[in-house]
């Protein structure tokens, strides 16, 4: 999961010290895997590491601000999430001066990080003799499935072809870099303390039924 998910940082180095072929690869193999929105992922090497919507609210240059000056956004709408902006935003992976962008997007990135955190801390506290509590259902579904889901699914709501379904009182909005950081980690986490201690388990029942039949044919004392 470190790889997995540190792998996309790999993409703008290459693009940052001239090795193309690299980036290509890495964002050719990650692109099924992601939207790879510019507006919603990390760059690295530039002015900022985020460039948000300015439907997000934020004091920072917004995507807007770049893509009107960038000629890989000639002729489209920048301030509607249409076909058009969609295709070009995914293919888009930055400049030397607004940095170059990483091949996961931010909450991919945050959701597989911690789940390679979470199985660390997992793995020490093993080692440590501690058992990890089963995560409750309800907890999982409280804490890690709904942040996500509103986030997202308002998110995706607010924008074409639905604009919130035409709702006077429907928030048109667009998620932040810290929100889409907090819900993809509460999503790994809660996805990963939700399935380790039954992994666990059955994998301590195999290893006693192994032990057992070994033992019983005399392979091992």
């Amino acid at each position: 999961m470190f790889l997995y998910a540190g792998l996309p940082f790999v993409a703008p180095i290459a693009m940052r010290f001239g090795l193309t072929w690299l980036a290509d690869a890495i964002y050719t193999t990650y692109a099924p895997l992601c939207h790879q929105f510019a507006f919603r992922s990390w760059f690295l090497f530039g002015e900022q590491t985020e460039y948000p919507r300015e439907m997000a609210g934020l004091p920072e240059k917004s995507f807007e601000d770049i893509a009107r000056t960038d000629p890989a956004f000639a002729g489209i709408d920048v301030a509607t999430l249409d076909a058009n902006l969609i295709y070009v935003a995914k293919d888009f992976r930055g400049n030397p001066q607004i940095g170059w962008k990483v091949a996961f997007c931010q909450r991919d990135v945050t959701m597989y990080a911690s789940i390679a955190l979470f199985g660390v801390g997992y793995a020490i506290l093993r080692r440590m003799k501690v058992k990890v509590p089963h995560f409750p259902v309800w907890a999982y579904l409280l804490v890690a499935i709904a942040p996500i889901g509103l986030d997202g699914f308002s998110q995706l709501f607010s924008n074409p072809p639905f604009y919130g379904f035409g709702l006077s009182l429907y928030p048109i909005r667009e998620s932040t870099p810290l929100l889409r950081v907090v819900t993809g980690a509460l999503f790994g986490i809660g996805n990963t303390w939700l399935a380790f201690p039954y992994m666990e388990e059955s994998m301590t029942e195999t290893k006693l039924l192994m032990e057992t039949k070994l033992r019983n044919a005399g392979v091992i004392s």
